[in-house]
């Protein structure tokens, strides 16, 4: 059977999930392209794709170009697109990063990308940072969502907790911070990145140990917040 209709059932409510409440309520999120359908499929999350083509896929629906169309955000219309479930929360770990308020889909990409390869074990997102399962997110990251756990929670109470259990917390403060350089890691920590225009909100940076800065050229006011948090990553990851 191939499916050569718009106003399908299943295309329709394919189309809902692009939508942030309808992704919630139905625990199932978009991946477009056959990478990331095929990270999906590695780590046992690919419920169903739906082809252009036959793709050997399990679950398995054929659809036309037309309505390929339909169910994609993408310009450049893929051959192939997963219906996936969320990814269920893992143990956290040692090595913590908090992202409080990332608004830019293109930044969470780029923050997740890195916390994959400087080894970070957990990212926890604040409850008004973008959407995890925001289709520009999921392109962005390039498939690494799916190595690394993410979970989103109350900072200033989740903070609190991992104080209480021997982390050390570290936030960026371009005004009071220690040099980069010049801080002594630890084996239990967290590094809370902030807001592109606001930073750490002041009642979490109240929570933490440490305050921490990039040293860079005075010319230069500030980093891009994926930028800032590849090197501070590495910078620990050393």
């Amino acid at each position: 059977m191939i499916i050569s209709s718009v106003k399908n059932d299943k295309i329709k409510e394919i189309s809902k999930l692009y939508d942030k409440k309808y992704r919630k309520e139905k625990g199932l999120f978009i991946v477009e392209g056959r990478h990331l359908v095929k990270e999906a499929y590695k780590n046992n999350l690919l419920e169903c794709v739906y082809a252009i083509k036959e793709s050997g896929y399990k679950n398995e629906v054929i659809v036309t170009d037309n309505v390929m169309k339909k169910i994609t955000s993408l310009n450049s219309v893929p051959d192939i697109i997963g219906i996936c479930k969320f990814k269920p929360e893992m143990e956290i770990g040692n090595k913590v990063l908090i992202l409080d308020n990332i608004q830019d889909p293109g930044n969470l990409g780029t923050i997740i990308r890195s916390a994959v390869a400087f080894n970070i074990d957990t990212i926890v997102l604040s409850n008004d940072t973008v959407d995890l399962y925001n289709p520009k997110v999921i392109r962005a990251t390039e498939g690494m969502m799916f190595n690394i756990n993410i979970i989103t929670r109350d900072l200033y109470n989740f903070i609190i907790t991992l104080k209480n259990n021997n982390y050390k917390i570290y936030s960026t403060n371009v005004k009071n911070g220690n040099n980069l350089k010049n801080v002594l890691k630890c084996d239990k920590y967290a590094i809370i990145m902030g807001n592109e225009g606001c930073g750490v909100k002041e009642c979490l940076q109240e929570l933490c140990d440490e305050m921490i800065y990039i040293k860079m050229n005075n010319l230069c006011e500030s980093l891009n917040v994926g930028v800032a948090t590849s090197i501070i990553l590495y910078e620990f990851s050393k």
